[in-house]
C-alpha cells in the first residue's frame, strides 16, 4: 500500500466520522424528528463522494432498502 493509498483511506475515514457527528447533532438539535431523512440524506451524501459504505457497520441504523 502506498502513502496515496493510506491517505485516500485516511480520509475516507475522517470523512465518514465527520458525517456521523453532522447526523447526530442534527438529530439532537430536532429531536430526531427527522431522523429517516437525514439519514437518507447522509447516505446520498456519501455516496455522491465515493464513501459508499454497508449500514451494518452502525449498529444505531438498521440497514436501509
Amino acid at each position: 500500500m502506498g502513502i496515496f493509498d493510506k491517505f485516500k483511506s485516511h480520509s475516507k475515514s475522517k470523512g465518514k466520522d465527520m458525517s456521523d457527528a453532522a447526523e447526530q447533532e442534527i438529530n439532537e438539535r430536532t429531536g430526531g424528528k427527522y431522523a429517516d431523512k437525514v439519514d437518507d440524506a447522509q447516505q446520498r451524501a456519501e455516496g455522491a463522494m465515493g464513501m459508499d459504505r454497508d449500514r451494518s457497520d452502525r449498529p444505531d441504523r438498521p440497514d436501509q432498502p
